[in-house]
């Protein structure tokens, strides 16, 4: 779990929930008409700008915004320095027992490849192709929820408009100009804060979270051409290791002596 998403979201909406509270009534901020105006169009907008296999594939990524691990990169080097132990040991085709084991499938089929005798151009320039694509696909759903982003305090001001057009045909009647002003004034809160606190950050989350992932296939792809090589174990754990941050280094040298 991601305790920096989750303490962001929570402290966002909490003090804002505790600065209304203060001035008064939290149903002066709750509108439905205002809200179907800034979801609805702000999805509507999406669905035009996006195909909808995109939407709904970075709507079922978005979990990695909340659920993160920040030992994963430590835990890639032990099993592959494993792997370069047995491949050293009794060649890379003892390599194919352990491939059913493995639940990564970068690493499965980088291993595979090895282990079927694929040259070190074929296995680079294949999983170079992965992480390209990889690359591609999170700066779409990068961009789905940017593009949300800018939309939800757009169809904010469009509520404005609309609750100030209704406003000026009711000037004669005060509920309707009350109510009226409550959608203009509403809606455009509603798309700021679904903008600032929502869209945006998680966005920004995302790739965040797309540069760790790259990093990881880096690292893995790294140690799958060591063990191709032929590199002794020492030298694939020292080639995974320079891709980590000092402090990773000096926690993983901590954790295995």
């Amino acid at each position: 779990m991601d305790i920096a998403t989750i303490l962001g979201v929570l402290s966002a909406f909490g003090l804002l929930g505790l600065a209304i509270f203060t001035q008064g009534n939290f149903a002066v901020f709750f509108n439905l008409n205002a809200l179907f105006i800034v979801i609805g169009g702000t999805f509507g907008a999406v669905l035009i700008n996006f195909p909808l296999k995109e939407i709904v594939k970075v709507f079922r990524v978005v979990k990695k915004a909340f659920i993160y691990k920040d030992d994963e990169l430590l835990e890639l080097i032990p099993p592959m320095v494993r792997y370069a132990r047995m491949a050293r040991k009794n060649g890379v085709l003892a390599l194919d027992k352990i491939l059913p084991e493995i639940d990564d499938s970068f690493l499965y089929e980088g291993l595979r490849m090895v282990v079927d005798r694929f040259s070190a151009e074929a296995i680079r320039d294949i999983m170079r192709n992965e992480l390209t694509f990889t690359a591609e696909r999170h700066r779409i759903g990068k961009s789905i929820f940017k593009t949300m982003g800018q939309f939800a305090p757009a169809f904010g001001m469009i509520g404005t408009l609309i609750g100030l057009i209704f406003m000026l045909r009711s000037l004669t009647d005060a509920s309707q100009i009350a109510s009226s002003m409550a959608v203009a004034l509403v809606t455009t809160f509603y798309g700021a804060i679904l903008a600032n606190v929502i869209f945006l950050p998680i966005a920004g989350k995302l790739e965040e979270r797309s540069q760790a992932e790259l990093l990881k296939k880096e690292m893995t792809l790294s140690g799958i051409m060591s063990i191709h090589a032929g590199d002794v174990p020492r030298m694939v754990e020292q080639r995974m290791i320079s891709f980590l941050p000092e402090e990773y280094r000096i926690l993983y040298r901590q954790e295995n002596p």
